[in-house]
This record gives C-alpha cells, sequence and structure tokens, in this order.
C-alpha cells in the first residue's frame, strides 16, 4: 500500500529523516508531495524572494526524483485538505513528515495529524529541520536554555546523528500516480520578485558547501566572516531554511574539517558550527516560548516606551531606514543590500538591527516583519531571536547597554569603504578618510567629490549620541 512523504522544509533528497524512513519501511510505495498551502501564501510577512527561492527549489527537486524514476505531486489548497484528497485517491496508509518549531507549523501539523489519523492513516512526523529539538536538550534541572553559551556547551556534549545515505532504488514508485498540478511561475500565485535572490535547490546548495570547504572559506571563516566587503560566509542560510541542504551535513562539514588541521587552526571550523549552534538555539527558544513569535521575551521589557514621541517622525524614520537614506553609510548600505538581493551579511544585520532600535528608537517587530518581507531566508525563529537579542528584549545574558555605533562598526568591518561604496554609489568618490562620515566634508570637500550633503546623500537623521542617552535612559527606568 501507498504512503505520502509530505515535503515542507526538507526540500531534498539527501539525508531527508522522515522520507529515508518512509523509504525503509515502503520500499516502491512513497508518493512524495508538495502542497502550495494558499494560507501561506497569503500569510504574515510573506517574502517574494522567498516564493521565488521555494520554486526553483521545487523544481530542483523534482528533476533530482524523476532522475530516480520517482517525481514530486504538487497541490494547491489547504494543506489539510489535500492531504485528505490524496489519501483517498491513492488509499495511502500513512504520512510522513518532517516537523517545524514555529507556532503556526506546530498548530498546522497537529490538525493535520488528528484529521489523517480520523481517515484511518498513521501518521509519523520526524526531527530533521535541525539536529536537535524541542525538549532534546535541557539543563539538568529539567528546564529549557534561555542563554547562548550554556547551550552550546550542552549541544556539543551530546552524540549527534550522521547524515544518512537515500536508497535510490526505494525511490521507484511502482502505484499509479495520483493527479498533480503543473509547478507554477511566482507570478501565477501572485507575486513579483524584483530582487537578484541566489539559486535555489539542493543542486546548487550542494555546490555551495563543496565550494565553501575546497576554496578553504570555511578555514578562514573565523577571521573573515565578519568583514562586510569580503566573501566570508557560506551563503547557506536560504538552503538552511528550506532544507535544500541538512544541518547535520553542515554540521559534520565543519567537525570532518577541524580533524584535518591542528588546534591552532580549527577557529574557522569552530566558529562555522558555533553559528550553526545558534540557529538550533532560537529554534529551541520559540519551540518552548512561543509567546516570544509576536512579544518580547523578556516580560519586563513589555513596558518599554519605543518611538519618538510623533507618529510623523516615526514614520519618516522607519521610511528613511527601509530605503537606505538615513545618512549612515553603512546602515543605508546594509538596507540597500538586503532590498537589491534579498539577502544582508550577519554583521550587517545585527548593525541595522541596533541602528532601528537603540537610535532611532522604533519597536523592534517593525524591524523584524520588515525582514521578513524581504530576506529570502528569512526563518521565523532565527529572525526573531536576533531581532530581539539586537533589541535587549530577548533571550541572552548581555545588558540592554550594548548599543553598535555605526561610525565604528564600519570602520571595524569595512575599513576602506568597499562595502559601502558598493550599494551606495552617490559615496564612490568620497575620500577615505570621509566615507564612514561624508556629513564631516567641509562644502569645499562635497562640491570636489561630488557629493553634496543634503542634495547627493543625506545627513544623519538622528544624532547617535542623543540617542544613545535616550534608550538608555528608557531601559533604566524598567
Amino acid at each position: 500500500m501507498p504512503v505520502i512523504h509530505w515535503f515542507r522544509r526538507d526540500l531534498r533528497l539527501t539525508d531527508n529523516t522522515a522520507l529515508n524512513q518512509a523509504l525503509a519501511e515502503h520500499p516502491g510505495q512513497v508518493i512524495p508531495v508538495f502542497v502550495l498551502d494558499e494560507g501561506l501564501l497569503r500569510g504574515r510577512d510573506v517574502a517574494p524572494a522567498r516564493v521565488r527561492f521555494l520554486l526553483q527549489s521545487l523544481a530542483d527537486l523534482d528533476e533530482r526524483l524523476r532522475q530516480r524514476h520517482s517525481r514530486l505531486i504538487v497541490r494547491r489548497g489547504d494543506s489539510q485538505e489535500q492531504l485528505l484528497a490524496l489519501v483517498r485517491e491513492t488509499g495511502a496508509h500513512a504520512l510522513y513528515f518532517n516537523r517545524d518549531n514555529t507556532p503556526r507549523a506546530r498548530a498546522r501539523d497537529a490538525a493535520a495529524t488528528v484529521a489523517l489519523q480520523r481517515a484511518g492513516a498513521r501518521v509519523e512526523p520526524h526531527r530533521d529541520l535541525t539536529v536537535f529539538e524541542g525538549s532534546d536538550i535541557l539543563s539538568q534541572a529539567g528546564q529549557p536554555y534561555t542563554v547562548f553559551t550554556p547551550y552550546k556547551k550542552a549541544w556539543l556534549s551530546r552524540p549527534r546523528p550522521l547524515p544518512a545515505d537515500l536508497d535510490d532504488a526505494a525511490l521507484r514508485y511502482s502505484g499509479d500516480w495520483p493527479g498533480s498540478i503543473d509547478l507554477p511561475d511566482e507570478s501565477a500565485l501572485g507575486f513579483a520578485c524584483t530582487q537578484q535572490v541566489q539559486q535555489g535547490g539542493e543542486t546548487a546548495a550542494l555546490a555551495l558547501l563543496r565550494e565553501f570547504v575546497k576554496s578553504r572559506r570555511l578555514h578562514a571563516y573565523a577571521a573573515q566572516r565578519d568583514q562586510l566587503a569580503e566573501p566570508g560566509t557560506s551563503m547557506l542560510s536560504p538552503h538552511l531554511r528550506f532544507g535544500t541542504i541538512s544541518p547535520r551535513i553542515c554540521a559534520r562539514a565543519a567537525e570532518d574539517g577541524a580533524l584535518t588541521v591542528d588546534k591552532a587552526q580549527r577557529a574557522g571550523f569552530d566558529t562555522w558550527l558555533s553559528e550553526l549552534i545558534w540557529r538550533e538555539f532560537y529554534h529551541q527558544v520559540l519551540y518552548h516560548f512561543p509567546h516570544a513569535d509576536k512579544g518580547n521575551f523578556k516580560r519586563n521589557t513589555d513596558a518599554l516606551r519605543w518611538g519618538n514621541g510623533d507618529a510623523k517622525t516615526d514614520q519618516r524614520y522607519y521610511e528613511a531606514w527601509c530605503a537606505g537614506r538615513t545618512g549612515y553609510p553603512v546602515v543605508d548600505a546594509a538596507m540597500r543590500q538586503l532590498n537589491a538581493i534579498g539577502w544582508m551579511h550577519n554583521r550587517a544585520r545585527m548593525i541595522v538591527a541596533s541602528f532601528l532600535t537603540k537610535d532611532l528608537l522604533l519597536d523592534w517587530r517593525m524591524g523584524e516583519s520588515y525582514f521578513m518581507r524581504q530576506l529570502v531566508d528569512g526563518d521565523p525563529a532565527s529572525n526573531n531571536g536576533g531581532w530581539q537579542w539586537a533589541a535587549s528584549t530577548g533571550t541572552d545574558a548581555q545588558p540592554y547597554f550594548r548599543i553598535f555605533n555605526p561610525r565604528l562598526q564600519s570602520e571595524r568591518f569595512d575599513r576602506d569603504g568597499v562595502y559601502i561604496r558598493r550599494w551606495v554609489p552617490e559615496l564612490a568618490t568620497v575620500p577615505d578618510r570621509h566615507v564612514h562620515a561624508p556629513h564631516e566634508m567641509t562644502p569645499l570637500e562635497q562640491r570636489a567629490c561630488k557629493c553634496v550633503i543634503g542634495e547627493h546623500y543625506p545627513a544623519p537623521i538622528v544624532d547617535h549620541a542623543a540617542q544613545k542617552e535616550e534608550i538608555l535612559a528608557r531601559f533604566k527606568a524598567l
């Protein structure tokens, strides 16, 4: 009898936990399915960039399945209704899928489980989105971790599952295929992506990982990852978000690489693994504390006053931040990078998040929502965790007076202004000594480099020192 594997955030064949289990138990009987859920496509903070990446990943998944004498069945509509219809059409007696951790996904999966079980189908959920999930890692007191460092220590102390090989022969389906729609393009789904989004799909993900290791950028990751102008990161975050690559494979690449060098050279591998563990940390936080999805993790910060006392001013600041027109070059470069390619360097994410919350005094949820509408790797858990970390409302041991100085960040992580000039062409001819603060040029210097402040490039919309004192006073009032 046939069974269904329901693809969601696991759009790959390599090291797919639920798919491997379905194939092991029912070789030749697995129907691969993806549902274009209307609720998700019309949900909160949907990004056209992610829709494009999703469709590319689905096309790649279907091609990889067809190479193994299978195919991807695509349906559109409510997930629960479509799965029930497939059970009726095919006589499938079991549904396999990999769990998700977000509150909405957990509610959806719980409802679908009840409905499928009532229809007589067995439901088999599995852990796959992260190496460890939910309550896999708890403190000695049986409580979830809310600070990263002890969580990381516990994570590293646990034996980790190894990536599993795919049984190609078991994928060959021996039954009759149910009906499937053709994979639509983004316009047919009502989206128009204007960003230059990186290529989606497992094929691209595996190639990226191989290049990251082979080029030795993984070796240099600790030294290069914060340099804004350098290609020092893996660019795998969208693939981890959609599951076109396994987190176990990524962790294994870091651990295997560390074994090839002496202890003094392990920094790059250890640092990249640590970033993968940050992802896992934020997922378990959202699992145990679902209130953080829309509210402050730290309940006492609910009393914190956001805004500048005037709605028009707040809106003006927000629009300038979104457009990359704040007068702070590193902030503007980062926001324009986001708007152009649907991705932003992680160091830049911290800079612009600190600037929105600590300089512009705006609620972190405004920035979190904008990121989710733009980012190709927009992940509810990681995005929420990062924004609350920057706003000092989240889960970490750092005090509220951690405030990034955008000029110092710029000078440290883009010393020669290469990143700034790449994304803010108005500053292309500004001398190096002024590229981090062009408003400090004299009128003569501005005319000489054809960058008149207020005409070609805006003056800073706020004074960092004054805003810093204001936000500190608000936190102290708590």
